[in-house]
């Protein structure tokens, strides 16, 4: 399946953050998933790590990021690189919603601050 089509809508509701499945194990991609992210003004982040790399492109507006302990900023075409066994965090640093890009590699999973393991919903 050379082409998935965008769905019309996000798949994915978490409070201030929305998620759109694009290319996943369920829509037909083998290796690697790839979602759109919205966050609000105002979202508060959610830190975790990951078992993988994970990349974030930002497609508009401007992100608060914590990798490690440490703070920065990302704005419009940025990447933001999080690498695997780091806690981070994300949150929107501006007065519109920050839209992001996210690939992931199929099988990684988050671990959260309590230790819990999961696949988040939107790469499956």
């Amino acid at each position: 399946m050379p082409v998935i089509q965008a769905p019309s809508s996000p798949t994915h509701d978490i409070g201030d953050a929305r998620f759109t499945s694009l290319a996943t194990p369920s829509r037909g991609s083998i290796e690697t998933a790839a979602w759109l992210v919205e966050i609000d003004p105002g979202a508060p982040a959610a830190p975790h790590s990951l078992t993988r790399e994970e990349i974030f492109i930002v497609l508009s507006g401007a992100a608060s990021v914590r990798i490690d302990g440490v703070d920065t900023a990302a704005t419009t075409h940025d990447a933001i690189v999080i690498p695997a066994g780091v806690e981070f965090e994300l949150s929107n640093r501006g007065q519109q919603p920050v839209r992001l890009l996210c690939c992931f590699p199929v099988g990684g999973e988050a671990r959260l601050p309590d230790g819990t393991m999961l696949t988040p919903p939107w790469a499956q």
